[in-house]
């Protein structure tokens, strides 16, 4: 069952600036990767989800609920993480912490020092003298304090250092465990590989690929470099089921080196960024 819907989302900002026929369907506890660079519409696209723009064609929807008609609705009901949260300077982040929480009806202290403790984030100061790294923090642990069943991220590990990116990925590990449906939008492909089930590859506001992260890490194609004694090299793109054939018609040549190179996630995307894709 699809929770969250982009049905061809069109919205032209001209000069190739947008979404255009845009869709794609998140599953009931799927963790979906929306991978692209900046500028490609990954945060269009989720906005018009959030219902904070009105399609120029095409439907978005989230629980069966048309994003524009019922945003109100999906706010009460949706973790959303902004790409570059608004967070208001004159406030403490518990002031900004306590202000989330009466928006959202939500007062599950026990959960808000369990997000607290795991990003390490002491609300107590000013948000205007935070880092970069403390207020994104600051967003992620808003957007989760309500322990919503559905979840919008945009470039969430964004401003985070190594440490936090890491212990980000092991939470979201865990939010996918306890049935979690989140749409998560990135440009890193580490990030995205670890955590996805399916991923959506976004360029200049088109889908250009859309597949499952178990397809990429058992990809049947696989590409050797063969490199010889007498210093020459080749390299062979194969089906799996023909290596053993390739295997016995190198077993008389004198091979010097015979080595797989790993097909990625990153390998994938690039096919599509590759001048002229």
């Amino acid at each position: 069952m699809a929770i969250i819907e982009v049905n061809n989302l069109t919205k032209d900002y001209g000069h190739r600036r947008g979404v255009f026929d845009v869709s794609l369907q998140v599953e009931k506890g799927e963790v979906f990767g929306f991978l692209g660079p900046n500028g490609a519409g990954k945060t269009t696209t989720i906005r018009h989800l959030m219902g904070f723009s009105a399609p120029q064609k095409g439907t978005t929807t989230i629980g069966g609920l048309d994003s524009w008609k019922h945003s109100a609705k999906i706010l009460e009901n949706v973790g959303y993480l902004p790409g570059e949260p608004a967070i208001p300077e004159n406030l403490t982040g518990t002031q900004f912490i306590r202000m989330m929480q009466g928006l959202r009806n939500s007062h599950d202290e026990a959960r808000l020092k369990h997000l607290l403790d795991l990003f390490a984030l002491d609300p107590r100061g000013k948000t205007k003298r935070m880092s970069l790294g403390s207020k994104r923090k600051l967003a992620v642990i808003t957007a989760f304090m309500a322990d919503p069943d559905i979840l919008l991220l945009d470039e969430p590990t964004s401003g985070l250092d190594p440490v936090m990116q890491e212990r980000f990925i092991e939470f979201m590990r865990e939010e996918k465990k306890r049935g979690k449906t989140i749409l998560l939008s990135s440009h890193i492909f580490s990030e995205v590989d670890a955590v996805c089930d399916r991923i959506a590859i976004i360029k200049d506001g088109e889908i250009v690929s859309t597949v499952k992260t178990a397809d990429i890490r058992h990809n049947e194609n696989k590409t050797y470099e063969i490199l010889f004694k007498n210093g020459t090299s080749e390299t062979v793109n194969i089906n799996d089921s023909e290596v053993n054939g390739l295997l016995k018609r190198l077993a008389n040549s004198e091979v010097a080196s015979f080595k797989e190179e790993k097909f990625t996630l990153e390998k994938h995307f690039l096919h599509f960024y590759e001048k002229g894709a």
